[in-house]
């Protein structure tokens, strides 16, 4: 008899709230991507995550990162995402050892991925960060004020012409909310400043929103999210607080 995985019937019940949510806004599970957030989670952690057939992994500290990226037999296929805020510093790092970085928030660290991610004969798909709420406690490009998206897609254009860097899409995180429905707002807001950008660059790939986390991942479907981060409704809470 097999060992229980309590991560195995977690995971279950979030893929049936995925279908369920996206069933709701005339869309299927198979368009969203579950990325499963294991930011503060040991390495045990992990391998139940791997087990239960998880290929997509987000990680928001990058030396916690490197340790469980070691600690995975190399014979196992993990597609990594960055879903922290990259210091410029660490961008080689990063540049080396993730396939996505969710997280592109400035020129400057664009910059430096895309220098590192040629030295390394890579390409990397990437996300730009946007603050839609206007929260100073997030991180991302300004853009809770649609009067300025024409000056944020001057600031971003060049971002588009880098070699190594392929953007997809944005990415956000909603304030928190008792009632996830009063997220809402930003998610749609996100989304129509995709809808923006891909006018403005019809050439660029725009598909991917990653939005949406364990609290309110369901709204973020309905409104378009074609990626969701979602940790504690999988794996409970977070042993540690705090990374690196």
């Amino acid at each position: 008899m097999s060992e229980y995985n309590p991560v195995s019937s977690n995971l279950d019940q979030v893929w049936e709230r995925i279908y369920n949510a996206a069933r709701s806004s005339g869309r299927t599970a198979e368009q969203v991507r579950l990325i499963v957030v294991t930011k503060g989670h040991p390495q045990s952690k992990l391998k139940q995550v791997i087990e239960a057939g998880v290929k997509d992994i987000g990680e928001n500290y990058l030396e916690e990162s490197l340790s469980k990226m070691a600690s995975v037999d190399s014979e196992i296929e993990l597609t990594w995402h960055m879903i922290g805020h990259v210091q410029s510093r660490k961008a080689k790092l990063v540049s080396q050892n993730f396939d996505w970085v969710q997280t592109v928030d400035s020129i400057k660290l664009a910059g430096r991925l895309d220098r590192f991610a040629g030295q390394f004969e890579r390409k990397i798909p990437v996300l730009l960060e946007c603050n839609v709420s206007g929260e100073e406690s997030k991180y991302g490009w300004i853009a809770w004020n649609e009067l300025e998206w024409p000056a944020l897609a001057g600031e971003i254009s060049p971002i588009l012409e880098m070699e190594n860097l392929l953007v997809q899409g944005l990415m956000t995180m909603a304030p928190y909310y008792e009632d996830p429905s009063q997220a809402k707002p930003f998610f749609q807001r996100l989304r129509k400043l995709r809808d923006f950008l891909e006018d403005l660059f019809p050439a660029q790939e725009w598909r991917e929103l990653s939005m949406g986390m364990s609290g309110d991942f369901e709204v973020a479907i309905q409104e378009g999210a074609t990626m969701v981060r979602i940790g504690t409704a999988i794996l409970g809470e977070r042993e540690t607080k705090e990374g690196k």
